[in-house]
Order: C-alpha cells, then sequence, then structure tokens
C-alpha cells in the first residue's frame, strides 16, 4: 500500500517554499528512477533508508540539482517528507551559494547546523505527519534570513521567464530582462537557483515535454519538440536520454509522463 500527499506550507513560508511531500509505502519495490526535478529540496527519511550507487542516502539531507537520473533501492518501507523549495528559495534558508549543492546530497551533519540535528532526531520518533510538518515550518522560520531583495526579485522573474517561454532563450536576453549584464546575472542566478542559467533551463524544457506528454498524451514527437523549445525531434531524444536514461518513446511505453515541476 502506497500513500502519497501534498501540503502547502504556511504563508510566511510560501514565497520560498512550493510545497511538502510526504510518501508511505509498505511495499518494497526493486528500485525507482528519479529525474531531475528543477528544485532543491530537504529530505527526511523516516523509516528505512534509500540507497543508490554511491551508497545510503542520509537519514536528513539537503539535494541540490542534476543533471541526469538515479535509481534508488529502498532498503525496507518507505516514510518520507520533504521540502520543495520554489527554484529561488533555499537561499534564504542557508548561508552558502546554492551552486555549492550541485550533484550532491548533502546530509544534516555535513551541513553542520544544529537546530538542523535536533529536528531530525524530533521528525524520528514523532507519528503524525501534521505534527512534523509543524516542526519542520518551525525550524524553516528560524532558519529564515533576510537576503538581497533586488536580486531574489530579479530571479523570480527569470525563473517566470523560463517557466512561461516555449522557445530557445539566450542567457543574455535573460540577463537584459532582469537589468543585470550577463557574467552578473550568470554568477547571481548560480548562487540563488543553484544552477547554471543554460543547466536550469534544460531542466525546465524536460519538464515541459513531460508536462504536455501528460496532459496531451496522443501528440506526436516532432509536434512535442517543437511546443517545447529544442531545435528538433533529434536534439529532445538525446535531452530526455540524458534526463531519464529513456527515449519519449521508451519512456511512455515504461509509465504515464509527469512533471514535479509543473503539475504542483
Amino acid at each position: 500500500m502506497e500513500r502519497f500527499n501534498i501540503i502547502p506550507p504556511s504563508a510566511v513560508l510560501a514565497p520560498y517554499v512550493k510545497h511538502y511531500w510526504l510518501l508511505e509505502s509498505d511495499d518494497v519495490v526493486s528500485s525507482q528512477r528519479v529525474f531531475p526535478s528543477g528544485n532543491i529540496e530537504l529530505l527526511f527519511h523516516r523509516g528505512s533508508l534509500m540507497k543508490r550507487k554511491e551508497g545510503l542516502i542520509p537519514a536528513t539531507s539537503l539535494s541540490g540539482h542534476t543533471l541526469s537520473f538515479a535509481d534508488l533501492i529502498p532498503t525496507g518501507t518507505v516514510k518520507m517528507i520533504a521540502v520543495v523549495f520554489h527554484p529561488y528559495g533555499a537561499k534564504a534558508f542557508f548561508e552558502f551559494p546554492a551552486h555549492e549543492l550541485s550533484d550532491l546530497i548533502v546530509s544534516a551533519d555535513d551541513l553542520n547546523i544544529r537546530s538542523l540535528k535536533e529536528l531530525e532526531d524530533r521528525i524520528l520518533y514523532t507519528d503524525d505527519d501534521n505534527s512534523c510538518i509543524r516542526l519542520i515550518e518551525s525550524f524553516l522560520i528560524e532558519q529564515l534570513k533576510p537576503f538581497k531583495e533586488y536580486n531574489y526579485k530579479r530571479m523570480i522573474e527569470a525563473v517566470r521567464t523560463i517557466d512561461q517561454c516555449n522557445e530557445e532563450l539566450s542567457v543574455s536576453s535573460l540577463a537584459e530582462r532582469v537589468y543585470l549584464g550577463k557574467k552578473q546575472f550568470q554568477r547571481i542566478f548560480s548562487e540563488y537557483i543553484g544552477a547554471t542559467p543554460k543547466e536550469f533551463m534544460r531542466i525546465i524544457r524536460f519538464h515541459k515535454a513531460l508536462y504536455t506528454l501528460q496532459n496531451h498524451p496522443a501528440i506526436n514527437f516532432t509536434t512535442l519538440a517543437h511546443a517545447c523549445g529544442y531545435y528538433d525531434q533529434a536534439h529532445m531524444i538525446n535531452e530526455f536520454k540524458v534526463f531519464s536514461g529513456y527515449t519519449p518513446g521508451q519512456y511512455t511505453a515504461i509509465c504515464a509522463p509527469y512533471s514535479d515541476y509543473f503539475s504542483t
């Protein structure tokens, strides 16, 4: 039996936190393939840990952007809570530049945040989901730190532009839109978002394709590639292989398309 639930954040955290999700499953599956999500996530494992080819995933971890898929293997029953930050949101809670998390899953121990370790212990022994969310929100509110408001607003505008555009965007045009020079924009974007502008645009374009397939399953792949801003169908196929390990045809044959980024 599997139970999945999405919970919205409180009003004070909504500018930075997209949502929380909770997953509980008694069914031990061989593996689960996960794709780049477009968001930095704080994960709490309240049940058995998961492992990947590099080894066990920590009980509490902060995961940055990645440009490839990963196969996760449960070691027992699954009971997880995730904090999904807006693309520009994690910077409000952690003092280091977000790009330092690139391709990493960092444990609570390595983050060296005492209150996070205390939170990990309390969540482990708290059965009620709502109580866990309240504990997490208290931690986040305590961690919330003011940052440069004008850069924060610029990053919101840049991300919204990427989300809404269905054609190839240049880094220069994005920089001009938020009134920054190209090099300055790239530096600030990586600091707040955790990926370069080009890397982030590639991830979001992939999720646009997933979301389009999710809502229009009969669409042909040539039309899909054009609608999502790929150069051509071959370009889309190559990107699908990088992010999911499958071609679009293989992916749709294995599972129902779903975009974590746009669906919630």
